[in-house]
């Protein structure tokens, strides 16, 4: 995939069934109708091929950008804790994250 580099593949893959599955199908679907709905067809059942084929690419585009944002957050925490590996001193341990 373009939008994920291959230091992707070492993470887990997200569920299938997710929020962003979820909503961008459910958008997908919503789109459907609404271009059956522009068109002056009868709403839910005049192209329900149509209906199924945008319901499932928006459920692989919600899949795919909850997987790069997974990607995208645990590069940061990577990057994060690389950088309070590498700089102990300004992470004490002692008084609570705050320093109080």
């Amino acid at each position: 995939m373009v939008l994920l580099p291959d230091e992707s593949r070492s993470l887990p893959p997200p569920p299938l069934l997710n929020k962003g599955t979820v909503w961008f199908g459910f958008s997908g679907w919503l789109a459907a109708l609404l271009d059956n709905a522009f068109n002056q067809r009868p709403v839910l059942r005049a192209g329900v091929h149509r209906q199924i084929l945008f319901a499932t690419l928006g459920c692989f585009v919600g899949y795919q950008l909850v997987k790069r944002a997974e990607y995208v957050h645990a590069k940061v925490d990577r990057e994060l804790l690389e950088y309070i590996r590498h700089h102990p001193v300004d992470f004490h341990a002692g008084k609570g994250t705050l320093g109080w």
